[in-house]
């Protein structure tokens, strides 16, 4: 146990990375280790007392971050700042807290978000690479042509329903969301996959690359790719990318709570909103 408490409490905010191999996921799991019981658990060896860490937006299991915020009310007296540097010392290998800050009480990682972006990596060499295997979809049975990808998601633009690409199982009371960028392209052996959006259904981005790479391979037009997520017509999307291919990349909020950070993270401007990032 690290610290006393005080009588107040006061909400901490952490930028956390994580490596989604080592874990089922980022919500708790019965049986299995995911990364919310992780941190929740140490913040509990530190304090004393059962703590509940609350994320911007969950993971699947095998999907890494690199910069999920979430936060935990606390009334230790370890000042807000220190959090970062004291979790890490009962952290394992896998995860890191890149920063921690104190933010209003009525601050919620999730609720005042205004926006997530994720990354997919696929790697099209022939020859399978070690060194990127746990971060790649590596695809190499044909050749994807980035640009008709690129060309696929851009009807997505805005306000839309997205429920082809929702897994069975999901308690969101409604499948719209706006889309506000979609990109991809190519850099060398690597095709990546880039989504900017108010906010993700359960399993969008794995199943949305599984139409992409069929587009890309043309064995699907970009005309029935559209067609077929305008009509909701889930029953044709038949598999998802694999999930070690995905990044949770960053989350944005109107007011950036990290900014005192400086140069300790990158702040990437995207049509005049803050970008929390740290890759």
């Amino acid at each position: 146990m690290f610290s006393a408490d005080s009588e107040s409490s006061h909400r901490v905010a952490l930028v956390i990375q994580y490596l989604g191999t080592h874990f089922y996921g980022w919500q708790r799991q019965p049986n299995h280790p995911s990364v919310q019981q992780t941190i929740e658990e140490a913040i509990a060896k530190i304090c004393g007392k059962v703590t509940v860490l609350h994320s911007a937006g969950r993971t699947d299991t095998g999907v890494h971050a690199a910069a999920q915020v979430a936060h935990f009310d606390t009334s230790s007296l370890i000042p807000p700042h220190r959090w970062a540097k004291v979790l890490n010392s009962y952290l394992p290998e896998g995860i890191l807290i890149c920063g921690s800050t104190e933010v209003p009480n009525d601050w919620h990682a999730r609720f005042s978000a205004t926006w997530r972006r994720y990354r997919y990596t696929i790697y099209t060499a022939a020859i399978p690479n070690l060194f990127v295997k746990q971060f790649s979809w590596h695809y190499y049975h044909d050749y994807l042509d980035e640009k008709l990808m690129h060309q696929a998601l851009q009807p997505m633009l805005g306000e839309q329903d997205m429920a082809a690409f929702q897994r069975a199982g999901s308690t969101r009371p409604h499948s719209r969301l706006e889309l506000q960028e979609a990109l991809c392209w190519r850099d060398g052996d690597f095709v990546h996959v880039e989504v900017q959006a108010s906010g993700f259904l359960y399993g969008m981005i794995r199943l949305l690359v599984g139409q992409l790479v069929d587009v890309g391979r043309s064995s699907l037009s970009v005309a029935a790719f559209t067609d077929r997520w305008q009509q909701k017509r889930r029953i044709e999307v038949k598999y998802a990318a694999p999930p070690q291919g995905l990044c949770l990349l960053a989350i944005g909020y109107a007011d950036d709570p990290f900014e005192e950070f400086g140069s300790r993270k990158q702040t990437l401007s995207l049509k005049n909103k803050q970008i929390i990032t740290l890759v």
